[in-house]
This record gives structure tokens, sequence and C-alpha cells, in this order.
């Protein structure tokens, strides 16, 4: 069995297939599904499947950094955010990379513009692997971000 990691609320986490090397996320235990912030996307067609390009602005705050990613599209599902309003969104599947393990997760696709957090990690994302610290913020360091406990 893998040991759980103890995580605090907000953690850097990093997305290396789709090319994001962190990325400020909400560890939201009210959220079934992960979602993350994309302001465009297009979908098309590649080897007879569907695939989606989508636009990110992943570091928090700062709008004048693109990263365009691509994506093939799993499902595409209704979900209802915290308002009660229901969105159809893409699903992709793309590799978490935390806390020096990496393993699969589904990401609906949604605009985040308004929201504080650029992503949110969901209950399915955590596959039985997390325990989060409600009291605490950026327990896990990483490359990028080695000094724990700051407010990015």
């Amino acid at each position: 069995m893998t040991q759980k990691i103890i995580v605090g609320w907000r953690e850097m986490l990093a997305l290396p297939e789709l090319g994001i090397e962190q990325i400020k996320a909400k560890v939201d235990t009210g959220a079934r599904s992960s979602c993350l912030h994309t302001f465009k996307i297009d979908p098309f067609e590649k080897d007879d499947e569907l695939w989606v390009r989508f636009w990110i602005h992943p570091i928090q705050k700062n709008d004048d950094f693109v990263q365009i990613c691509e994506a093939k599209v799993i499902d595409q599902r209704t979900v209802k955010d915290s308002g009660g309003h229901e969105e159809q969104r893409y699903v992709i599947e793309t590799m978490l990379s935390f806390n020096g393990e990496e393993w699969p997760i589904e990401v609906t696709l949604t605009n985040r513009e308004n929201m504080l957090f650029r992503m949110l990690l969901g209950r399915t994302a955590m596959n039985n692997r997390i325990i989060v610290d409600p009291a605490a913020s950026f327990l896990i360091a990483t490359p990028f971000n080695p000094i724990k406990d700051h407010d990015l």
C-alpha cells in the first residue's frame, strides 16, 4: 500500500503531459471531479478521435503568460458547479505529478477566470493517496517551489 501524502488545502502541482511544470491548485474535498481553467477551447479531430487544444494562464494573477495544451477527449459530462449551475465540459486524462509520485487523473476543462485558483484537485484525483490538513498550505515542496507555507 502506498503511504498517504498529507497536503494543505492549497498546493503546487504539475501536469507534465500538458507541459505544465507548476500550477497552484485548491485541494477540494468537496468537489468530486478536478477542473482546469481554460479561457479558450478548440476541439479537433486527430486519428479519428476527438481532441481539444486549449489555452490557459497557469500562473495565478498573470494573464500575460499563455500556455497552449492538447489532449485527447475521453468524455463530455454535465458538471454542476458550487453555485448549482450545470455546464457541459470536455474531460481529459493526464498525469498528475505531485510529491515525487505520478498517477493519471481526469480533469474537466472550464473557464475559471473569476475564480481564485486555476485548478481544483477533486476527490477522485486524490485516488485514496491524499489526506488534507485544512489548516495548512503548501506542505509539499517542489523543484520550483522549495519553500513551504508561503502565499503565492
